[in-house]
């Protein structure tokens, strides 16, 4: 897809996060700057992750370098592929990580494919059941009319197309089956209730799980056999993949000693298994902040993780490898700024009724002298201004111009930035008197939080 045939649905969603400070969920290959080191890379890891492999790979950078950016743009394209993803933000209260039945619950909850942004998970399961019951048509065996013979047949290939995973947690076999019963009957309370107890949901009413044979709620042991599951699920349903993003890994330096040292196992256990072998169809991706993955506070707690994603970085950034299973993001400097709001402006433009008059307001030297002053309101450093920066840009200045006939952005905009719109670490940059002054240990990329 190109600038000239961005949809003006997507074109309005991609400007109206940048208006909020925030990473866009689609379109972001229309934005994307400086990825092409990562790009044939990516592609090759989801092609092999698509033929049932799995994949872990973990990203590393400053707040604003674009971690954010750089895994939904990696979701992008393995929804492109025909994969499903999900973002997963680690949160010391909503999502520890050393509880993956949270983690799984955020997983399913965020279940994207590219048909649906978001809660996937009921489409997935009713287009496996369709696929199953196909296949049972196919074989010859059962009449069409038949529903009662129909559905024990499909029963039965379900359970034989999950293999393993009935033994590990047959729960999760159980639980489908009456979902299945629950939709041919036409009871939408029960088969709601039972997608949500298959999701992680707590709370469950009994009267739904006692006629499945299911009890209690899904288990830190049970999560990950549930994943296991759910792949299965996802690959028979026609979705060869899902690439789960972990987000902002680096609060495991924040919490209590006990609960990181948890979360640090946790991760080099779920990272083990993925090259175990027993996730096939899996793309794990992490990201942090070096102070993450070189910090004592960080993986370098626990050695056995440290060895896991130890990459002896070249001393030139250009020669890094991105092969390696840990990739480091450079941050942006002016150029960089210029030429991502180059991208925002023409794609604005794209949509104006006038785009020669927003090209010829808004040229590259006003988008480089706008990166600049932004910069110069948080400290001069620029690696923290892209959100902002971009924010400014939309609703400051590429609004205006289209809005008013006579705004001038190099006479009538003048650059005004308050705490108040800013975020921790910007506010921290601002007002520093050193890099030092700086606690750079939170990554909300674009604002993300």
């Amino acid at each position: 897809m190109t600038l000239a045939n961005v949809s003006p649905l997507r074109r309005a969603e991609i400007l109206g996060a940048l208006r909020r400070g925030t990473v866009p969920h689609q379109g972001l290959h229309l934005l994307a700057v400086g990825l092409d080191r990562f790009q044939s890379t990516i592609d090759e890891e989801l092609d092999q992750v698509a033929a049932r492999s799995a994949a872990f790979k973990a990203i590393r950078g400053e707040y604003g370098s674009g971690k954010t950016f750089l895994s939904r743009w990696m979701a992008e394209r393995a929804k492109s592929r025909g994969m499903a993803a999900a973002e997963v933000q680690i949160s010391e209260t909503e999502t520890p990580l050393h509880r993956y039945q949270t983690v799984y619950r955020r997983l399913v909850e965020r279940l994207s494919t590219r048909a649906e942004a978001t809660g996937a998970l009921r489409s997935v399961v009713d287009s496996w059941f369709f696929t199953l019951e196909e296949d049972v048509l196919a074989e010859g065996g059962v009449d069409e009319s038949d529903a009662a013979a129909l559905a024990a047949r499909t029963a039965t290939l379900m359970e034989q197309r999950l293999g393993g995973i009935t033994k590990t947690a047959p729960a999760f076999g159980a639980c489908l089956r009456a979902y299945h019963e629950a939709t041919a009957r036409g009871d939408g309370a029960a088969a709601q209730g039972l997608l949500a107890w298959l999701a992680g949901q707590p709370n469950v009413a009994s009267s739904v799980k006692r006629p499945a044979g299911i009890k209690g709620d899904l288990d830190h042991g049970g999560a990950l056999s549930f994943l296991e599951g759910l792949l299965v699920v996802l690959r028979e349903a026609g979705y060869p993949g899902l690439l789960v993003v972990l987000d902002e890994v680096e609060t495991l330096q924040r919490v209590r000693t006990d609960v990181r040292d948890k979360g640090l196992n946790s991760l080099r256990q779920l990272i083990d298994e993925v090259y175990g072998g027993r996730f096939p169809g899996l793309y794990l991706v992490i990201t942090g902040t070096p102070a993450f993955f070189d910090g004592p506070q960080g993986a370098t707690r626990l050695p056995p993780l440290d060895q896991r994603l130890r990459v002896s970085f070249p001393a030139d950034p250009k020669f890094d490898n991105p092969r390696a299973v840990q990739v480091r993001l450079r941050g942006f400097d002016v150029d960089s700024l210029v030429a991502i709001g180059a991208r925002v402006r023409d794609l604005f433009a794209q949509g104006a009724a006038d785009p020669a008059r927003i090209l010829d307001k808004c040229d590259d030297a006003y988008l480089a002298q706008l990166a600049r002053a932004v910069a110069g309101e948080l400290g001069g450093n620029v690696g923290v201004s892209p959100r902002l920066y971009l924010r400014k840009l939309v609703e400051e200045v590429l609004d205006p111009i289209e809005l008013h006939a006579e705004f001038e952005p190099r006479r009538h905009h003048r650059l005004t930035v308050s705490d108040g719109e800013l975020t921790e670490l910007e506010r921290q940059a601002r007002h520093a008197t050193s890099p030092d002054d700086i606690a750079v240990d939170v990554d909300g990329d674009l604002g993300e939080e």
